[in-house]
């Protein structure tokens, strides 16, 4: 093996990628990210043990939050960045360390190799090779400590989103220390890492919720709203990822310019909120999930923005390199990238909007709408008109259809569900899993959409919060007791962060696919369904059936 990863949903053969990763990314990448991970780990022990003698430095946190999701699959495939946070990670730890002997003198134990290994430039191939996924040996206890770290990494997505709009939670800033730091610390047991497994979905909950608390502050409800599918005669650009920061500045240096803006994939709730709407040249949405944009970009003919992860590598004969655009954690060797902030200055999007001017405007590729906007505030504005609807058996169940789409053919699994569904049920949907059906026309319930899109994957808690108060307006002592299911996609490592988030709230029998994690153990998968009840998708009829009954 010249590599090992297994992450995300696509890894080979669902046990590991060994020589280059499905996603695309090489096998030195891929390296280099393992030890830009234990890089981090070394900081995070330090930094843990500075938070126990009073010292708390929330911009390591972000610092290790950044460098975590610059690691979440298709975020960055540019190896001199991650060579850079190496660099950085190491300088800061070392840093910490001092002031930590300093700090407590004879009192220090022995740190673990991650929080010591000193290593010049011209060895980190070599050593990065022995510090990845299989350095620990016992399959269950590397099971759970991946498990994690990958909850980490999508908390970590989150978190980054929120600090960019200036909020922050002390709290998950400082369990991402403990947690990555637990993750190299060879005396916890299986059982306490269990315990740390579902804390990881504990503060995967409150940081889900802090984002929700900066986009709305900030931007407003997401509200109901028909998003124009087709495309205007002017040149334009094209958005990608999750950032709405990015998406605000961009908007406001675009206007007046001549050039319509366009959301793509995960960027399309972009579109529900308020504070956006007044910008007459947000055109709407262009093409479907990520792992279309080969084509999307392709006929769109404009720049592009990738804000955040869910990059596909270009093939060779494609063209359109040259008018695309990385920021943020993002990065793709020969795409311009636009600088992060400095001294409380927005970003300049000046080179991309120049780049756009040049372009034709986008080949329409399909006319229409998508409806969307129901986030927790709208749906739990009406209610009573749902409370009712399902009391009268108008509704006679919610299935929660939100995650990550993937390019596998199985995953027309979804679509096959969302058609076949009794015209009684309603679809609660969140994240890039919604292209699978969200263009369907599956009607309404007594004027309430029969697909109720709260938003990007992170506005899944939306979809927990609405059940938690239907709960409580049905009077049950257990929210397994509303007609409500899950038959969830999952991809990559924020899927992991809301899969625990559900598993902490106490949500069970959730079905999750197409595939179980590969990352998870026979034992500790075995733990997990006995405990919670994690099923995996089977084939639509079947699973209607059970979610039904």
């Amino acid at each position: 093996m010249s590599m090992f990863c297994y992450q995300c949903q696509e890894t080979s053969r669902n046990m590991g990628c060994t020589m280059r990763g499905v996603c695309g990314k090489p096998d030195t990448l891929a390296n280099m990210m393992d030890l830009l991970i234990y890089s981090l780990r070394g900081l995070a022990h330090v930094d843990h043990k500075l938070i126990q003698e009073g010292k708390y430095y929330p911009e390591d946190a972000l610092f290790v939050m950044q460098g975590l999701f610059t690691t979440i699959t298709n975020a960055n495939f540019d190896d001199t960045v991650i060579t850079g946070l190496i660099d950085r990670a190491l300088a800061l730890r070392d840093k910490r360390k001092a002031e930590l002997c300093a700090l407590i003198g004879d009192k220090c134990g022995q740190c673990p190799e991650a929080a010591t290994f000193s290593i010049t430039k011209d060895q980190y191939a070599e050593f990065a090779t022995k510090v990845g996924v299989l350095r620990t040996e016992n399959e269950d206890v590397r099971s759970l400590r991946e498990t994690i770290t990958y909850g980490l990494k999508g908390i970590s997505a989150y978190g980054d989103h929120a600090a960019m709009l200036g909020f922050m939670d002390d709290d998950v800033n400082k369990f991402i220390m403990e947690g990555l730091a637990a993750t190299i610390d060879d005396s916890l047991t299986a059982d306490q890492l269990v315990a740390l497994v579902l804390r990881t979905g504990e503060h995967a909950v409150k940081v889900m919720a802090k984002l929700d608390e900066a986009n709305t502050s900030t931007y407003g409800n997401p509200e109901p709203t028909h998003v124009n599918i087709g495309v205007g005669k002017n040149p334009g650009i094209l958005v990608s990822g999750h950032d709405l920061k990015d998406f605000e500045e961009l908007l406001i240096q675009t206007e007046g310019t001549g050039i319509d803006i366009y959301t793509h994939s995960e960027m399309l709730p972009a579109n529900y909120y308020p504070a956006f709407k007044k910008f007459k040249h947000f055109h709407g949405n262009y093409g479907s999930s990520w792992w279309h944009q080969l084509e999307d970009f392709e006929n769109f003919n404009g720049a592009i923005l990738m804000t955040t992860n869910c990059i596909v590598p270009l093939r060779k004969e494609n063209t359109y390199l040259n008018r695309m655009f990385t920021t943020g954690m993002a990065g793709y060797p020969g795409a311009m990238h636009i600088e992060d902030r400095k001294d409380g200055k927005p970003k300049d999007f000046g080179p991309i909007i120049e780049v756009a001017k040049k372009c034709l405007p986008p080949k329409e590729i399909e006319t229409g709408e998508i409806v969307g906007g129901f986030a927790h505030a709208t749906v739990l504005s009406l209610a009573d008109k749902v409370i009712d609807a399902v009391k009268s058996g108008a509704i006679k169940r919610f299935v929660v259809m939100a995650g990550c789409d993937g390019r596998m053919p199985s995953r027309k699994y979804f679509t096959e569900v969302a058609e076949k569904l009794p015209k009684d049920t309603v679809i609660l949907t969140a994240g890039c899993a919604k292209y699978r059906y969200i263009k369907l026309n599956l009607g309404d319930i007594g004027g309430i959409p029969r697909i109720l899109d709260a938003g990007q994957c992170n506005d899944s808690y939306s979809l927990a919060v609405i059940a938690l108060k239907l709960k409580e307006a049905f009077g049950l002592d257990d929210v397994n007791k509303l007609p409500l299911s899950f038959d969830l996609g999952w991809y990559e490592q924020k899927a992991v962060a809301v899969l625990l988030a559900l598993l902490y709230l106490g949500f069970k029998n959730v079905k999750i696919g197409p595939t179980l994690p590969g990352f998870l153990s026979p034992n500790v998968a075995k733990v997990i369904v006995d405990t919670f009840g994690l099923t995996l998708t089977t084939n639509a009829d079947d699973d209607i059936a059970a979610m039904m009954g």
